[in-house]
C-alpha cells in the first residue's frame, strides 16, 4: 500500500530519489541519543534501539506470528513482567514492554496528576507516540469503542475518489482475510525489508516485494513459505501461482447483498488500484515528478524552483476540486454513484436493526 500510495517525491524545493515520505519523517522526530543509536557506549540510556520511533512494525500480537517475529525486540523486561503477573499473554506484554523502551516527548503540566485506575493520558503518553505503521489501539475507560488496529503506510491523494478507494479497499481486505480465514504472515525481517524497497522510486513497477505464496494456509509452523512478486501480482494476481488481493474481496463481495450503486462504486474502487497496480494509472509521486521534470523552468538540476512550485500547486489543487481532469493519475476512473443518500437496502437494515428486541442475539 505504501508503494500504490506513493506521493513524496519534492523535499525543500528539491526532487528526491525516493517516492514516499515514510524515512524523511521518520528521521525528523527520530529522538534517539547517540549511545541509543548504539554509536556510544551505554551509560547514561539502557537500551541501544534499532529504529527511530516512527517505523515498521517490529513484532506480530497474535501466537500464531509469534514464529515470525524472527528479529531481536528490545523491550523491558521489568515491565513484561508485571505484565505477565497481571495475566497479560506473552505477545501483548512483549508489545507493550518494547514501547516502553522510549521517553516521553510531550506532556501537559495539567495532566501530571492523575487516576491511572480512569484515566489513560500516561499509557497514551507513551502509546500514541510510537508511529509505527501498524498500532494497536486499546478501548479507552469506560467506553464502548472496541479493540482497534490503526493501518499506517498510505500516503494521502489528491482526490477524494483516490482516497476512498484506498480506504474501502482497506477494509474489505480485512473482511476478507477474517472471512475465508487468510494467513498472509512473512517473517518481520521480511516487512522491513519490504518497507524498503516500497519507498523506492516507481517502486510500484520496478520492485519486487516478499508476500505469502499460500494465503489460504492456517498451519502457523508451516514456514517461510513467500517468494518475491511486484505490485501487480501480488494486487491482480499471478496466474496459478497467486490468486491476488483484488481477485480474493472480489469473492468475498461475491457472496454479500449490496444495491447496485454501492456495487458500482466499490467497482469502480477496485479497478482504480488495479490499474494502479499495473502502472496504468501513475502513483501521484509519479505524476508529481513528472509534471516537475516536464515544466518549462526545470534545468536538469533537481531544483524545484518557486514558479514550478506554484503551478505544481495550482494543478493540484485544480485536480481535488474536479476543475481539471487528469486521466494519467486516475487512470480513466474517476466516476462512482456515490451520493449522500443512504441507499434503500442500507435504510432498510437500519431499520430492521434498530426495531430488533434489544435482547435479541
Amino acid at each position: 500500500m505504501l508503494a500504490l500510495t506513493a506521493a513524496s517525491p519534492l523535499y525543500r524545493g528539491y526532487l528526491a530519489d525516493v517516492d514516499c515520505r515514510w524515512d524523511v519523517i521518520a528521521a525528523s522526530v527520530d529522538c534517539r541519543t547517540r549511545e541509543e543509536k548504539g554509536l556510544e557506549p551505554l551509560r547514561n540510556d539502557r537500551f541501544v534501539i534499532p529504529k527511530s520511533r516512527y517505523g515498521s512494525v517490529d513484532c506480530y500480537l497474535s501466537k500464531c506470528g509469534a514464529r515470525y517475529n524472527d528479529i531481536p525486540l528490545v523491550y523491558d523486561k521489568k515491565i513484561e513482567q508485571k505484565l505477565l503477573d497481571s495475566k497479560v499473554d506473552e505477545q501483548m506484554a512483549l508489545h507493550i514492554s518494547h514501547l516502553f523502551i522510549r521517553d516521553s516527548i510531550s506532556l501537559f503540566s495539567e495532566r501530571i496528576h492523575q487516576d491511572d485506575v480512569r484515566e489513560m493520558d500516561h499509557f497514551e503518553n507513551i502509546q500514541s507516540t510510537n508511529w509505527q505503521s501498524m498500532r494497536f489501539k486499546v478501548p479507552p475507560i469506560n467506553s464502548n469503542i472496541g479493540w482497534r488496529v490503526e493501518f499506517r503506510p498510505c500516503e494521502v491523494q489528491l482526490t477524494d475518489f483516490e482516497n476512498a478507494a484506498f480506504g474501502v479497499f482497506i477494509v474489505l481486505l480485512t473482511r476478507a482475510i477474517l472471512t475465508f480465514k487468510l494467513n498472509m504472515l512473512i517473517p518481520i525481517s521480511k516487512v522491513d525489508e519490504n518497507m524498503q524497497n516500497c519507498q523506492k522510486r516507481n517502486a510500484v513497477l520496478d520492485q519486487k516485494l516478499w508476500f505469502r505464496r499460500d494465503v489460504f494456509s492456517r498451519d502457523c509452523d508451516k514456514g517461510d513459505d513467500t517468494s518475491q512478486m511486484t505490485v501487480s501480482e501480488i494486487i491482480n494476481g499471478k496466474g496459478d501461482e497467486f490468486v491476488g488481493l483484488i481477485p480474493l474481496v472480489r469473492q468475498y463481495l461475491g457472496a454479500l447483498d449490496m444495491d447496485a450503486d454501492t456495487a458500482c462504486t466499490i467497482g469502480q474502487y477496485l479497478n482504480f488500484i488495479s490499474a494502479r497496480a499495473a502502472g496504468t494509472a501513475m502513483t501521484t509521486a509519479a505524476w508529481i515528478r513528472n509534471y516537475v521534470t516536464s515544466h518549462p523552468e526545470y534545468k536538469q538540476d533537481s531544483v524545484v524552483s518557486e514558479g514550478i512550485n506554484y503551478d505544481l500547486i495550482v494543478a493540484c489543487s485544480e485536480i481535488t476540486q474536479g476543475k481539471r481532469e487528469c486521466q494519467e493519475l486516475l487512470g480513466g476512473i474517476p466516476k462512482t454513484k456515490t451520493s449522500e443518500d443512504i441507499p434503500k437496502a442500507m435504510k432498510k437494515i437500519i431499520q430492521m436493526t434498530c426495531m430488533a428486541p434489544r435482547n435479541a442475539e
